[in-house]
């Protein structure tokens, strides 16, 4: 029998999932229970979640946080959700993923 020199076998590695345990989208659901500024509606933004008293999702905080963009960048973008709410929406989804551990 002839012996394949040069071809090797690819490792067998588990793949890891790297994802978070728990997900943006699933924080926001929660803090929208146990916060006032985020809220929920099936007639704004098809139910998303958004900043209380505008039609901004509040994950789009979480997407520009992502891709570096500053708070300041992010409320030159949106003016109409202010400083405190995004302040209050970052401490009210670190106290959950805390809670959650």
């Amino acid at each position: 029998m002839k012996a394949n020199r040069g071809v090797r076998a690819a490792p067998a590695f588990k793949t890891l999932d790297l994802r978070p345990a728990a997900s943006v989208e699933f924080i926001l659901r929660l803090v929208c229970n146990v916060s006032s500024v985020v809220t929920q509606h099936p007639d704004v933004l098809g139910g998303e979640p958004v900043f209380a008293g505008t039609r901004v999702p509040a994950k789009s905080l979480f997407d520009h946080l992502e891709a570096g963009d500053s708070i300041e960048q992010f409320l030159e973008g949106f003016p109409s959700v202010k400083r405190e709410q995004v302040i209050a929406l970052l401490e009210d989804s670190k106290a959950l993923v805390l809670a959650a551990r």
